[in-house]
């Protein structure tokens, strides 16, 4: 189901609604401030498109405007009773009275709009930025709503096609859900201005090692040569490979900084090359690259 992400950044903005709540959850708020309505059903291809982007503009306006979501399939009677006679369709409610409305989904510059609009009726403003809208998906991708931040990233590179934060989530939002080849031709795809920006380059880091993680072969295996020959390091650089493809980060960052140990210019300095790919894939203040890149920075200057 497309819904609303239950997140910090979104909570009280946006909700489900029925019939039952309907006063409560849109007629008494617009009493202060503008209430959108989203007629929207789950076999609606549009509304997939329109409500994300709704969503993130919401977000965006930091209680300027709210939004509510209705189900049509689920809540027949109050869809009958506003005459809602296709979807998507969005009603704007102030002061309990429907003052803007729309039908069909609308490019991202007309939500922005629309929205900002409404905003001025309350005294308000929409002007709030992404920040909040970028938060709320890159917490949907940590919880693995990959589909969800997929959308929610589009949804703000539609307001704002520069955004090399959300152009890199929405990279890896693909990459999560599994779409390389997508993942890689939206990179290849991505602005010139933000091509070189560290959120797109670590995205680009992470589709290197989605990459690898596809040929990466049984982690048990490589641990049995390795117990047969310790130094045998292409097996100790496989074994690194399979260990993050396994989701073992830290084991893989040991691994290479082994191998830097044992041979640093092994292979054109491989190992240091690798870590350097991982660190760049997770956030900087992440403790696995902190510790790995002391351990690294003891090494070479040891």
């Amino acid at each position: 189901m497309f819904g609303t992400p239950d997140t910090q950044a979104t909570a009280g903005l946006i909700k489900d609604g029925s019939e039952q709540t309907f006063m409560q959850d849109v007629i008494e708020p617009s009493a202060t401030v503008p209430v959108i309505v989203d007629f929207w059903a789950p076999w609606c291809g549009p509304c997939k498109t329109l409500g994300p982007a709704l969503e993130a503009a919401v977000t965006a306006a930091k209680g300027a405007v709210r939004m509510v979501k209705i189900n049509v399939d689920q809540n027949q009677m109050l869809a009958g009773q506003l005459r809602i006679q296709s979807i998507p369709t969005v009603y704007a409610f102030f002061k309990g009275q429907p003052v803007d409305g729309f039908q069909g989904a609308i490019p991202g510059s007309e939500i922005k709009k629309f929205i900002e609009g409404l905003a001025k009726l309350s005294g308000g403003s929409a002007d709030g930025g992404l920040a909040d809208a970028l938060a709320a998906a890159e917490e949907m991708l940590a919880e693995g709503a990959a589909a969800d931040a997929a959308e929610t990233f589009a949804a703000i590179l539609e307001e704002e096609p520069g955004n090399a934060a959300a152009y890199g989530g929405l990279i890896r939002a693909h990459l999560a859900l599994g779409e390389i080849d997508k993942a890689e031709a939206l990179l290849s795809a991505a602005p010139a201005e933000i091509a070189k920006s560290k959120e797109v380059e670590a995205a680009r880091a992470q589709i290197e090692l989605a990459r690898q993680a596809a040929k990466a072969g049984p982690v048990d295996e490589l641990r049995a040569v390795l117990a047969k020959d310790p130094s045998n390091r292409q097996a100790m650089f496989d074994l690194a490979t399979a260990l993050h493809a396994s989701g073992d980060v830290e084991g893989a960052v040991n691994t290479l900084l082994d191998l830097f140990k044992l041979d640093r210019e092994w292979n054109d300095g491989a190992a240091k090359a690798q870590l350097f790919t991982i660190f760049e894939a997770m956030k900087p203040q992440d403790p696995i690259v902190l510790a790995g890149r002391r351990r690294l920075s003891s090494m070479i200057f040891a």
